[in-house]
């Protein structure tokens, strides 16, 4: 049974930095991994994901966090730093078992439809 398993969210202030994690198990094939965001009442958005080495970044991201995998271990990471209140968001991590997707990954960002697998997700809130 595939399962991914985020952890590290918190409570952070302006300017903080925090390190997610996401444990996965059960995948039988590669797959491309990615980090999505959710704002109350907005859409979730794609903010990275990282195939074959190479990481794609949205703009409202860029420099700021840094995606990192283990495939040894079944780990993913997202290290954010320079937190922003607007950061605050609930985080997936998310898979995709589709080969297509790793091109696609690094061409495009994340899209939600394209990936089949999801965590729970774990809250961030920056604020002081």
């Amino acid at each position: 049974q595939v399962q991914l398993v985020e952890s590290g969210g918190g409570l952070v202030q302006p300017g903080g930095s925090l390190r997610l994690s996401c444990a996965a198990s059960g995948f039988t094939l590669d797959y491309t991994i990615a980090w999505f965001r959710q704002a109350p009442g907005k859409e979730r958005e794609g903010v990275t994901c990282i195939s074959g080495g190479i990481p794609y970044y949205a703009d409202t991201v860029k420099g700021r966090f840094t995606i990192s995998r283990d495939k040894a271990r079944n780990m993913s990471y997202l290290e954010i730093n320079s937190l922003k209140p607007e950061d605050t968001a609930v985080y997936y991590c998310a898979a995709s078992v589709n080969s297509a997707i790793k091109a696609r990954c690094v061409m495009f960002g994340p899209r939600v439809f394209e990936y089949d697998y999801w965590g729970q997700g774990t809250q961030v809130t920056v604020s002081s």
